[in-house]
């Protein structure tokens, strides 16, 4: 059997050979997950020998995060927010620029909930459910609605919903296909990477995680140009529209939304700078 120390020494290793930048801090976060304990736990128990099933787990962890699966569908969650979500290979993993959609949306939330008993919101393509989740937890008044086109995903949502003891509507349907409900605020987070991009993705968001949430067709606009023509005859007076953008796409979703009659169109950056929310009201 090899100790606590030995099996941190391998795993980071085995990483550094694959390639992982942060080989330092998977094998960390996997081996905590292996044996159940805190860092600080295995700092101070180096010596400490590992079971054998223990061992064999994390050995499989650190092949599989060698070969670049993501870490997140190993450890079958990821934190957003304040919160952590079940994920798996059917939904997107949760990334730390989504939360500025969810931060933006706050704050207009906090305004329409002076103003309103209820507010009703469509999370549209919401894979894990992470975006109205976090923005239900935040805003009890909100009537929450989740769809997205794949069932294997919305298995995912529900898992969520149920985690979190969240009230909701899931709904599975092509975009806005079967809804005929009316909102206050819709928010999306849809498939944006040009099609030729694709192939030039890092290994592990080409290689495993969902080709239907990543594939925004040709220009990466596809989802933007239907979404926004529909949701003119799903939102309410006033209504919001929030969506998450790839870099280079501020513009042309902004120009979109203001074709369509959308008003006091936003382009928000991320903490890198960049383009990454587009949000306005009709």
């Amino acid at each position: 059997m090899s100790t606590i120390e030995q099996l941190l020494d391998y795993g980071k290793d085995k990483l550094i050979q694959s390639g992982n930048e942060y080989a330092k801090y998977d094998r960390k976060v996997l081996l905590e997950a292996a044996l159940g304990c805190n860092y600080m736990y295995m700092l101070t128990h180096g010596e400490e020998e590992v079971s054998q099933d223990k061992e064999q787990q994390y050995r499989s962890w650190i092949k599989r995060r060698s070969e670049h699966y993501p870490l997140q569908y190993l450890l079958g969650y990821a934190h957003f927010m304040d919160y952590t979500f079940v994920v798996n290979e059917h939904v997107l993993i949760p990334r730390n620029d989504t939360e500025i959609l969810v931060e933006n949306a706050n704050t207009v939330l906090a305004d329409m909930e002076k103003q309103q008993d209820k507010v009703k919101i469509l999370d549209l393509c919401c894979g894990s459910g992470c975006i109205g989740i976090s923005l239900k937890l935040y805003h009890e008044k909100i009537n929450l609605t989740l769809s997205d086109v794949s069932e294997e995903a919305l298995a995912v949502t529900r898992q969520n919903l149920g985690k979190y003891q969240v009230d909701a509507k899931v709904h599975c349907g092509n975009l806005f296909e079967g809804i005929s409900d009316v909102y206050d605020m819709i928010v999306s987070n849809p498939p944006y990477i040009e099609s030729r991009v694709i192939d030039t993705l890092m290994p592990e968001v080409r290689e495993y995680e969902p080709m239907l949430a990543l594939d925004g067709g040709e220009d990466g606009l596809v989802f933007y140009r239907s979404i926004i023509q529909q949701a003119v005859s799903h939102l309410g007076e006033h209504g919001w529209l929030f969506f998450e953008i790839g870099y280079n796409q501020g513009k042309d979703v902004a120009t979109l939304m203001e074709d369509n009659g959308f008003s006091e169109v936003q382009v928000v950056k991320d903490y890198a700078g960049l383009d990454r929310v587009v949000y306005g009201h009709l």
